[in-house]
């Protein structure tokens, strides 16, 4: 009967600690994965150079790759800071929680290799990627917020909220190209 609890409680009130399943880690790394990975996609593919989809798709994963290792390594040097005297295992494990960055940047790096073998340019992959990743912001946004227990109205308020990180990607794009 308790897992049934939460259809019933009013609007607005958060679930129980215990029926939250998202770690707050997971969601913060997502989030800045479909950023990193709109940003990197947008800067990379350059009006009047040649198409380097490969290249490009490298760089985002290796980039994707090396912030989540700094991310990471940033709350090894945190910890060290408060004193935890904790050991190189805790260090990787800091470090290897940092997999949402990566992941998030998978369908960027997915639609850049899709234009290799010229089924599209580069600049309409990349066009993809940043309005995939701005729907991915929305949904994210929003399943985070219900997660949290927020209402429907707060929830799609939080989406459309994280969705204008994606949108300000796509309108500071056009304008600099």
């Amino acid at each position: 009967m308790h897992h049934r609890a939460h259809r019933f409680r009013r609007p607005n009130t958060p679930r129980p600690a215990a029926t939250r399943r998202t770690p707050e880690t997971t969601l913060f790394s997502g989030v800045y994965g479909l950023i990193l990975a709109s940003a990197l996609a947008a800067a990379l593919d350059s009006p009047g150079e040649a198409d380097e989809p490969g290249s490009d798709a490298l760089w985002v994963l290796l980039t994707a790759l090396a912030s989540a290792a700094a991310h990471g390594y940033a709350h090894v040097v945190a910890h060290r800071l408060s004193a935890d005297g904790s050991g190189v295992r805790v260090g990787l494990r800091a470090m290897l929680a940092e997999w949402p960055v990566v992941v998030a940047a998978v369908p960027t790096v997915v639609l850049l290799l899709t234009a290799m073998p010229s089924w599209w340019t580069e600049t309409q992959a990349v066009n993809t990627a940043l309005l995939l990743n701005t729907l991915l912001l929305a949904g994210w946004g929003a399943w985070t917020a219900r997660s949290a227990g927020r209402g429907w109205t707060a929830s799609l308020r939080a989406g459309i909220a994280d969705m204008l990180i994606g949108l300000v990607i796509i309108a500071a794009n056009a304008l600099i190209k």
